[in-house]
C-alpha cells in the first residue's frame, strides 16, 4: 500500500474547519467565564468572604450592597480607564511586531511567542523536549492549583502570620515572573536549561515546598501554645490565694450581671463585644 505524501500533508493542515472550531471556542469561553463569576458571586453572597488574617469573620460582618457593591466599582470603573487608554491611544504597545507580517505557508516565523499572560506556561511546555509531556506539564501547571486544599496542611488560612510562608510565596512570585522572561526568549542555551529549572521549581513549590512549610509552621506553633499553657497554669497557681478578694468578686459578679442582663432583655450580646468588656474589666482596670 503506498501512501501519498502529498494527500497526507493536505489531510493534516490547518484549514477552515480547525478555524473555525477555535473561533467557536474563544466566542463561548467569555460567556462560561461570565457562568462561572455569576456563580462565585452567590457563592459569595451566601456564605461571605474571608480576610487576610485568616481568621474567621462571623463576629462582625457587612453587607454586600451597597458597600462591597460600591467599593468594587471604583475598581472596575479604574480598570477601564486603563484599558481605554491601550485601546484607544496605544493599541499595539503590548503587541509583536511579527503579527504584521504577512502569513508565509512555506516559513515558519524566527520566533512564536503567545501573549504575555501565557509566556510562564509556555516556558514550561518547552522545557520538556518530549512533546507529549510537554503539553501535559503545561496543563498540570494550572491543574496542581486544585491540590491546594490539600497540600496546604496550616492551621491558618492566610500568610500575616506565618512568615515562612510569606518567603516562600515571594521565592515563588520571582521564580513565576523569571518564567514569564523565559517564555519570551529564543530556545537556546541557557535559557532552556534555566527554564527546566525554573519548571521544577514551580511543581516542588505546591507538592513539597508548601507541605513541608506548613508543618514545620504548625509544630512552631504548638511548641509556642505548649509554654503559653504553661505560664498560664503557673499564672492561675499563684492567684489562687487571692481568689476571694472583694476586686475579684466584684468582676467576676459584673459578667454575671451582664449575662442576666441578656437574658432578661432577650437579646444576643454579640461575642465581640462581650470580650471587650471582659478586656476592660479584667485587663484595663
Amino acid at each position: 500500500m503506498k501512501l501519498n505524501t502529498g494527500d497526507y500533508q493536505q489531510k493534516c493542515s490547518v484549514s477552515n474547519a480547525t478555524l473555525n472550531r477555535f473561533f467557536s471556542l474563544h466566542y463561548l469561553l467569555p460567556f462560561v467565564l461570565a457562568a462561572l463569576i455569576i456563580m462565585h458571586m452567590i457563592a459569595l453572597h451566601e456564605s461571605g468572604s474571608n480576610n487576610p488574617v485568616g481568621v474567621t469573620g462571623n463576629l462582625d460582618r457587612l453587607a454586600m450592597h451597597p458597600y462591597f457593591i460600591f467599593k468594587d466599582l471604583v475598581t472596575i470603573v479604574a480598570f477601564f480607564l486603563v484599558l481605554s487608554l491601550f485601546v484607544f491611544y496605544a493599541p499595539n504597545v503590548l503587541g509583536h511586531s511579527d503579527n504584521y507580517i504577512p502569513a508565509n505557508p512555506m516559513q515558519t516565523p524566527a520566533s512564536i511567542v503567545p501573549e504575555w499572560y501565557l509566556l510562564p506556561f509556555y516556558a514550561i511546555l518547552r522545557s520538556i523536549p518530549n512533546k507529549l509531556l510537554g503539553v501535559l506539564a503545561m496543563i498540570a501547571a494550572i491543574l496542581v492549583l486544585f491540590l491546594m486544599p490539600i497540600v496546604d496542611l496550616s492551621r491558618l488560612r492566610g500568610n500575616a502570620f506565618k512568615p515562612f510562608s510569606k518567603i516562600a510565596f515571594a521565592v515563588f512570585a520571582v521564580n513565576f515572573l523569571l518564567l514569564m522572561w523565559l517564555g519570551s526568549q529564543h530556545v537556546e542555551s541557557p535559557y532552556v536549561e534555566i527554564g527546566q529549572i525554573c519548571t521544577a521549581y514551580y511543581f516542588a513549590h505546591f507538592l513539597i515546598i508548601i507541605p513541608a512549610v506548613s508543618v514545620f509552621e504548625n509544630t512552631l506553633m504548638d511548641i509556642a501554645l505548649s509554654e503559653n499553657s504553661n505560664k498560664q497554669a503557673s499564672a492561675t497557681v499563684n492567684l489562687n490565694p487571692v481568689i476571694n478578694t472583694p476586686a475579684i468578686n466584684n468582676k467576676f459578679r459584673f459578667l454575671k450581671d451582664v449575662r442576666s442582663y441578656s437574658n432578661s432583655k432577650k437579646t444576643k450580646v454579640k461575642s465581640l463585644t462581650y470580650y471587650k468588656l471582659i478586656i476592660k474589666e479584667f485587663v484595663i482596670s
